[in-house]
């Protein structure tokens, strides 16, 4: 539905009949292109001819962004409307249809005052529209980040043993299997594998070669080398753990927990670290360096596709993980309900802001076209299906069309008449 804002020179003549004429070239019984309704141009301060071409180029960048977001609240309050299935919250300006608020368009003579500089007026109009936008912005992100946060909850609630949370999954029956240790020198991981990948796991768990490279067991041995203990050679520095390696799981600890379609979960006890030979420096022991196997073995299983899963058993926390998930679905949907209001709430302020950018437009463009004293008629049409072109060139045809030489297609686009375009 396209709509178009004509203005015309009444070149010292009535208004009246540039209104007759205007009617007489689209909106009549033998040329029914369009519906036409009076549009109300305020007199505003006119300023010198200089300022009124550098502001001509500033208002197209204006009205393209003050379009923008009208349009962003549009889409946002459709999308709202979507996920509530309601049909019934059409947004209005003051109470009306767009269209209609269009076609009974009145100047604001309160809130943007028509005696003020057009720059003053454009940057106050601009100035709230933006205020807008980074209201909308921000209580946007505020959304979805919450969505976000409640789709991962609902993931992590439905998901399997690779991404739930366990508490919520794992009964007392099921950690009965299991001894968890977390002293200083063991702790008890859970591994969630892929069904497919169940067999491989058992076995390199089995067979000792998962994380075969972790821990180093190299070092002196003085069990059959005693005549050799307190020499420097076989201690600090000069000993080389990692002249034997092997896996940090504890053997025969390995137990089956739990299991859905998809994947397995298993406890499996490890060494949590170990520390390096310390050395003797300046008479001084110096300490050697921790080493965590606990980090190590994460990676390792990462890249073999097994999960070891960040997790504590709590009994208690699948009832408070319910009450967090029920919570954070009363704030989606509050948060829902309040951003559909405020779009409906602010929808309107920014519609209303872009159709005075307009009418400013439609001033500006007339008096540098026409010239002073200011004196021109202006009109809204409202096109019929499909008639858009007919209506245009009816209008050439009875203002008259540029017949300058020059490009084609700066023909096209030039017309005796100020001409604005726009689709609400």
């Amino acid at each position: 539905m396209a709509y178009n804002i004509v203005s015309v020179a009444n070149n010292g003549g009535a208004p009246e009949q540039s209104y007759k004429n205007l009617q007489a070239a689209g909106a009549c019984d033998t040329k029914p292109f369009s519906e036409m309704f009076k549009f109300e141009v305020p007199s505003l301060m006119v300023g010198t001819l200089d300022s009124l071409m550098n502001l001509s180029d500033e208002l197209g960048r204006t009205d393209a962004i003050v379009e923008s977001v009208v349009r962003k609240i549009e889409k946002t309050h459709q999308e709202l409307s979507l996920l509530t299935k309601r049909t019934d919250t059409a947004l209005t300006v003051g109470g009306v249809p767009p269209t209609r608020y269009i076609q009974q368009f009145a100047w604001d003579y309160a809130k943007y005052p028509n005696r003020r500089p057009l720059k003053e007026l454009v940057q106050l109009i601009s100035g709230g529209v933006a205020a807008v936008d980074e209201e909308l912005k921000q209580l946007g992100t505020g959304y979805a980040e919450k969505v976000a946060s409640l789709s991962d909850a609902m993931r992590r609630k439905n998901g399997n043993l690779l991404v739930t949370d366990l508490n919520n999954v794992l009964k007392p029956q099921d950690m009965s299997k299991v001894t968890v240790h977390d002293t200083d020198y063991l702790v008890t991981v859970f591994v969630a594998v892929p069904k497919v990948l169940q067999d491989n796991f058992v076995k390199e768990v089995k067979a000792g070669n998962l994380g075969g490279e972790i821990a180093g067991y190299g070092g002196p041995d003085w069990s059959r080398n005693g005549s050799d203990l307190g020499r420097a050679i076989n201690y600090g520095k000069d000993v080389d753990r990692k002249a034997k390696s092997g896996s940090p799981i504890v053997p025969d600890t390995l137990r089956l927990v739990k299991e859905d379609d998809d994947s397995v979960l298993y406890a499996v006890t490890i060494l949590k670290g170990q520390i390096e030979p310390g050395t003797v420096e300046g008479g001084q022991f110096v300490a050697g360096s921790s080493v965590d196997f606990v980090e190590e073995f994460v990676k390792c299983c990462k890249e073999k596709r097994f999960v070891v899963r960040d997790f504590k058993y709590d009994p208690t926390q699948a009832s408070k993980s319910a009450m967090q998930m029920e919570q954070m679905q009363v704030e989606v949907e509050g948060m829902k309900t309040g951003l559909t209001r405020w779009c409906r709430t602010h929808y309107g302020e920014a519609f209303v802001a872009w159709m005075h950018i307009k009418v400013i437009r439609v001033f500006v463009e007339s008096v540098l076209r026409y010239g002073l004293p200011v004196d021109f008629t202006a009109v809204l049409y409202k096109a019929a299906r499909n008639k858009e072109s007919d209506l245009i060139a009816s209008l050439d045809n009875a203002f008259g069309k540029n017949d300058d030489t020059g490009d084609d297609e700066d023909k096209e686009d030039y017309h005796e008449f100020v001409l604005l375009t726009f689709d609400p």
